[in-house]
């Protein structure tokens, strides 16, 4: 039977204990008549959760607003998930401080608290982590005091189309209350950056200052971050505005700051796509790379688009299956391809398309960050829903300014079209056979082999090869084949084909109908390309004795610093290639960038360290060119696994109700009610008032109401302490909660003192 210790109560106040001892009984899973639904105790930690962020910078001495933005808080010690164009300073958003603002009383405006730093961001992605730090008067906080209410993280991957979503933020300058907006999801995006759920699309259209807030499910965990890069002085559909007499001369005109606040949103950032900024900001990992590498492609003009066209899908190196322009009745998936050039992640582009003339908002996609390079081919696309017959007209913006077009037409048979497709590449063997793949070794030959289909003797067809963007290889002829079938044709250079960047173009009759890209990398073992080796981990007191340590796959723990090297050979400059680091499975890095040191080395050098050593876990490095895995290396620190984080959830019994006065029966305001860890006793909190020493809090409003700013976790002995000015406290030590207890409001009546 669970024993409670109830102290600090005045003689004879039977009220108090009954009362105190209702909420033991309470709390450990007796049987009481729910005042709220669960959803809606989710709905009130998650709008606790909702913080609105001013990025700021000093003029004439004092802090001006410069972007602003919603986040949400996703670990009870401070960590905000926000996006990056509003957070990380760029030409939009020059600011160089951060300034939190809670949501402190229900119904209100949020309250200036704290200021934070950001700890991860991905501007591409569009995505950063920020950490609380100092109060606004520039005190430090520490994390442990914290004890922030936060949200948990749903399983992005999952979603469905129809699913009732909720999207919450801030919709305005922080002038009003945190605001709700309730929708479904109306489809997917596609972009090569995360496959076919790169963004989730939503029936919602909220503000656009609610970018980087939270949609959660139904569950109330965060599916992901509505995002929208809003344009400042680029284009007529630049928003802005102007609140502060920034200049100080005394009036409000077109001299002053204007805040880019953007337009409505309706696409979701994945919170998948954010789950590595949150693993490595939990374990305080930092990733150095050592070996330095140069800008490979300097930006030589204005971000640009061109040669668009569709495919009706995607192989496994994110390259066109075919080129089309009809599809048929009841199609389901649809790419828009094209070429890009001078992009940067500052670059915001979007695509809007229409249906017989009529703005398609199911389709297009808002105003987003660039996720992609410097120059390449990119796609953004569909796929899952039906795509309704009719004519289609997608337009991609830069910065605003419409670039070019392209249309489709859905719903005409395509009959008896002649059409090249499934375009792969592979190199001949002594057996004449092609190796299929689209990362390949240095070699003499490559060989590209497509499916034809509907072809007529004399027609002509083109073949067109390219290396790094230029044209090298044309061959026109009069096709002489069967009708259907399979066709290789070669590129051939005596003295070795370079490495780097190649491209196949097919055409039928002068019209695009298959192309891809491919790299040639690495020397030829056997049929496949040797890129990177000696990939291991060692450990060392510095850099120059890291580079000559013995490989090692087991390192004790507390390990402070843990080094990665690796050699590789014949990658040219520019090309894409991918680090990825995971601990215990779950990737706390990854990151594609065109290769930039020389074309040959050895020890390429990374360091992973921590404060106060790296954690135990399995590490796994792995090396990327394309999608195709090329080397890997694994090492254990300290027993092998991550400790269990009891705190890294947010789920458990939610505790909330009201306190009243025990003689007028009135509200009591301002009432603090602390709980405390499983660790400590009141007594030791009584002696030490120390914040790490408490798990939860709540203050009561006007009327009396409370929320405990975070759920009650089964199994665990916490203990209570009720304090109010003027009032007898109440305290209590050992109550738990099990699995299967309710969310609680109970009513608790304190004594005046």
């Amino acid at each position: 039977m669970q024993r409670f210790k109830l102290t600090n109560f005045p003689h004879g106040n039977r009220l108090c204990f009954l009362i105190m001892l209702g909420l033991s009984v309470l709390l450990i899973g007796a049987p009481l008549e729910r005042t709220f639904a669960q959803s809606a105790a989710d709905l009130t930690r998650i709008q606790q959760a909702t913080v609105f962020i001013m990025q700021t910078e000093t003029v004439l001495g004092e802090p001006v607003i410069r972007c602003v933005g919603s986040g949400t808080v996703v670990s009870r010690d401070g960590l905000i998930l926000t996006n990056a164009h509003n957070t990380l300073p760029n030409r939009n958003c020059p600011g160089t401080s951060l300034i939190i603002a809670l949501n402190v009383r229900q119904g209100e405006p949020p309250v200036p608290t704290y200021r934070a730093e950001i700890l991860q961001a991905d501007a591409g992605l569009d995505l950063a982590l920020l950490r609380i730090t100092q109060q606004t008067d520039g005190r430090l906080v520490s994390g442990a005091e914290l004890a922030l209410p936060f949200v948990e993280l749903a399983d992005s991957t999952t979603l469905q189309l129809d699913e009732t979503i909720s999207i919450i933020g801030y919709p305005d300058l922080g002038d009003t209350a945190v605001s709700i907006e309730r929708g479904t999801i109306s489809g997917f995006a596609a972009e090569p950056s995360g496959g076919d759920q790169s963004w989730i699309k939503t029936s919602i259209s909220v503000p656009g200052v609610m970018t980087g807030g939270g949609a959660y499910d139904s569950n109330g965990r965060l599916i992901g971050v509505p995002t929208t890069a809003p344009i400042v002085g680029l284009s007529p559909d630049a928003r802005c505005v102007r609140f502060q007499d920034t200049n100080r001369d005394g009036a409000l005109n077109a001299a002053d700051i204007c805040v880019p606040i953007g337009g409505a949103i309706n696409v979701l950032r994945p919170i998948d796509f954010a789950r590595p900024l949150l693993r490595a900001a939990a374990l305080d990992l930092t990733l150095t790379a050592i070996t330095q590498q140069a800008e490979t492609r300097a930006i030589s003009g204005d971000p640009s688009l061109s040669r668009l066209f569709f495919s009706p899908t995607v192989n496994e190196a994110q390259m066109p299956t075919s080129v089309v322009r009809t599809l048929p009745t009841g199609t389901e998936s649809v790419y828009l391809f094209f070429n890009y050039d001078n992009m940067t992640p500052q670059t915001v582009y979007e695509l809007r398309v229409t249906v017989n003339g009529v703005p398609n908002t199911t389709f297009s996609l808002s105003p987003v960050r660039w996720s992609g390079g410097v120059n390449g081919i990119w796609y953004v696309g569909s796929s899952g829903q039906t795509w309704a017959n009719g004519i289609y007209d997608f337009t991609v913006f830069i910065d605003g300014s419409a670039t070019e077009s392209a249309r489709l037409i859905i719903g005409q048979p395509t009959g008896d079209t002649p059409v090249f497709s499934d375009l792969i590449f592979g190199i001949d063997d002594f057996q004449g056979a092609v190796n299929n793949g689209f990362v390949l070794p240095s070699g003499n030959t490559v060989s590209g082999r497509f499916i034809y289909r509907n072809m007529a003797p004399g027609m002509g067809w083109t073949a067109i090869w390219y290396y790094e963007g230029n044209e090298v290889v044309r061959d026109s002829q009069a096709w002489s084949d069967e009708a259907s079938g399979t066709k290789l044709v070669r590129i051939q250079d005596p003295n070795g084909l370079l490495p780097g960047s190649y491209r196949l173009e097919l055409y039928i009759d002068d019209r695009l109908s298959a192309t891809s890209d491919f790299i040639i990398a690495g020397s030829q073992v056997g049929g496949f390309a040797r890129i990177f080796t000696d990939a291991h981990f060692t450990t060392a007191s510095s850099e120059a004795e890291a580079v000559r340590a013995a490989a090692i796959s087991s390192f004790s723990g507390g390990t402070e610093s843990i080094y990665a090297l690796f050699q590789w050979e014949r990658i040219a400059p520019g090309t894409l290639w991918t680090m990825r680091w995971s601990v215990d499975g779950d990737v706390f890095y990854s990151q594609t960038r065109p290769w930039g040191a020389a074309e040959n080395g050895e020890n390429f050098l990374v360091r992973l360290s921590t404060p106060d050593g790296v954690p135990d876990g399995t590490y796994r490095m792995e090396l990327y060119i394309g999608q195709i895995l090329f080397a890997f290396t694994e090492a254990r620190v300290g027993i092998g696994q991550l400790p269990i984080d009891r705190f890294a959830q947010a789920g458990g019994t939610q505790l909330s109700g009201t306190i009243y006065d025990a003689e007028t029966g009135d509200g009591i305001p301002g009432v603090t009610f602390f709980v405390i860890s499983e660790l400590y006793s009141v007594s030791d909190f009584n002696e030490s008032w120390d914040g790490e020493q408490v798990y939860a809090t709540a203050i009561t409003d006007n009327d009396g109401r409370f929320q405990i700013d975070r759920p009650l976790l089964p199994g665990l002995p916490y203990s209570m302490f009720i304090v109010a000015q003027g009032y007898l406290p109440i305290s209590a030590d050992g109550v738990e909660v099990d699995a299967d207890t309710p969310d609680l409001d109970i009513p608790i009546y304190l004594t005046r003192g």
